[in-house]
């Protein structure tokens, strides 16, 4: 379980996250939401030890985040940020053998490269696992740092706006994938997405933020209504069920 008490976070002195109290159970999809500056992205990074907190507590399986040794705490949570900077003469396969790197500290076994050839395979790189990165188009690159995510072999893994750069095709594959992958490890995802639809249709909960508190939190259907919607981006959005998932018609 991912455990936040009383969490806020401040960036250059603007406060950014405000007493977020949340307990995230192990196993399948976790969605946030929001407008620009509610604090997703500031969310995930906090639970990540990425940015400090200015008050409150993060745990993961009962581990302090910011107490634990970095080795101990990327065995069990991985991140994907949404920064997607990557060093361009790396290799595909090269970028998702770090993800393995916890755990054979430079030596990687032959369980470790066929962990990796799994998670190439799993996010359709593997046809490109020897392209440079930086031949690559932004919607693969997203795919490969996903995949070097996904490779960790982490029971958490962390994902801040990962169809950036995706076209609707491999937007759509990426979240089959992770739905696959977390009915089928067990694993925890939590995923930052701007998409409405793609939240409602693939995970279990969703949490809405807004100015840095969560204004809903919930399974699609508690989510994605006229009411909370409107509530967290503040105009009216018509929402229809279609194959009994509430979609959103934000764009009429």
């Amino acid at each position: 379980m991912i455990s936040l008490e009383t969490v806020s976070v401040s960036l250059s002195g603007t406060p950014v996250l405000h007493d977020i109290s949340l307990d995230l159970p192990r196993g399948g999809i976790t969605a946030v939401i929001g407008p620009n500056g509610a604090g997703k992205s500031t969310l995930v990074s906090a639970i990540a030890r990425l940015t400090p907190l200015r008050s409150g507590r993060i745990c993961v399986d009962g581990l302090d985040v910011f107490r634990a040794p970095t080795r101990n705490l990327a065995k069990i949570l991985a991140v994907m940020p949404q920064d997607n900077a990557v060093a361009g003469r790396l290799r595909v396969g090269e970028l998702v053998q770090f993800g393995r790197f916890p755990h054979h500290q430079g030596r990687p076994t032959q369980t470790d490269v066929a962990l990796v050839e799994a998670a190439l395979r799993t996010f359709d790189l593997w046809d490109i696992h020897d392209r440079f990165i930086d031949t690559l188009s932004g919607g693969q690159r997203q795919r490969a740092r996903a995949a070097m995510c996904y490779a960790q072999g982490t029971d958490y893994m962390l994902l801040d706006e990962p169809l950036n750069n995706l076209d609707i095709y491999y937007a759509r594959e990426l979240m089959r994938t992770l739905r696959q992958v977390a009915d089928t490890t067990g694993r925890s995802i939590v995923i930052v997405l701007h998409d409405l639809n793609h939240a409602a249709v693939h995970a279990d909960r969703i949490i809405a933020l807004r100015d840095g508190r969560v204004v809903a939190d919930g399974p699609a259907a508690e989510v994605i209504r006229p009411d909370v919607l409107d509530a967290v981006f503040g105009f009216p959005i018509r929402v229809e069920t279609i194959s009994g998932k509430p979609i959103s018609l934000h764009f009429l």
